[in-house]
């Protein structure tokens, strides 16, 4: 006979905010070597030297002017235009500015490509994440929670239902996850997801895990409810628990339990 998991909190938490699209950061010097690309597309050498005439002006200008001292982008437009220039002196006369020929603009878009496409990877997994969190939050508060089964990337969502929680540890998702850890149940039927649940999951839920593990060898057909004692010393003392258990792995299991010595 097996008793009920540990009491469940039914007070429903609010859920997580919807994540707007992810945007490119705002780079003022950025836009700056931007707006000179623009300006000096179709520009030959001499009429980017007026520009750059022009530019150095405006910097005299601005350095004058105290409020002017945090500026980024006068000087990364200066600094573009200098760069532009020197490229077309070192060019075929009569060559043009074309932003597309241009290795390091061409660079440029290529990191900016890289990195938009990493922020849309981080807003999907942050959306996945969030949605995760919601539906065990539901089978929570349905009381369902223990029989499922956990999915891959159900440790960023223990984070994440601890950082609604305020900081709180949720005891009940520690030991649904430290239950299935033990019992390999889930994703972590795979023995390269329990590895890198190593350092996923805390200290504790690893510990009670792992004590989980041997007691269950070592009393087959145990109850969760009757080791709940287990989740309480992992808690109390994570490095202890885990000693406990490499303690009884050099135990016998029990006489008659499948897989004993007769």
């Amino acid at each position: 006979m097996t008793t009920p998991w540990p009491p469940r909190r039914t007070a429903r938490r609010p859920l997580a905010p919807r994540f707007a699209a992810p945007r490119e950061p705002v780079d003022p010097a950025r836009i700056g070597r931007r707006v000179v690309r623009r300006q000096a597309k179709g520009m030959d050498a001499d009429a980017i030297a007026v520009a750059l005439e022009d530019a150095r002006f405006s910097a005299r200008r601005d350095a004058r002017h105290e409020d002017r001292a945090d500026d980024v982008r006068g000087p990364a437009e200066l600094a573009e235009w200098e760069r532009i220039a020197q490229l077309l002196a070192a060019a075929a006369p009569g060559t043009i500015y074309d932003p597309g020929a241009d290795d390091v603009v061409q660079a440029e878009l290529a990191a900016d490509a890289a990195a938009a496409d990493s922020r849309e990877a981080e807003h999907r997994e942050a959306a996945r994440v969030a949605a995760r969190a919601d539906e065990l939050q539901a089978l929570r508060e349905l009381g369902t929670l223990e029989q499922t089964e956990p999915h891959d990337g159900d440790e960023a969502v223990r984070d994440e239902l601890t950082r609604r929680a305020g900081g709180y540890v949720q005891a009940d998702v520690d030991a649904w996850l430290a239950h299935a850890l033990a019992a390999h149940l889930g994703h972590y039927r795979d023995p390269a997801a329990r590895k890198a649940a190593t350092g996923l999951l805390p200290p504790p839920v690893l510990a009670h895990a792992a004590l989980l593990a041997e007691l269950a060898r070592l009393v087959p057909d145990t109850g969760v409810g009757q080791l709940a004692f287990a989740a309480r010393i992992a808690t109390a003392d994570p490095e202890a628990a885990a000693d406990l258990a490499t303690f009884l792995n050099r135990a016998p299991e029990t006489p008659g339990a499948p897989g004993s010595p007769a």
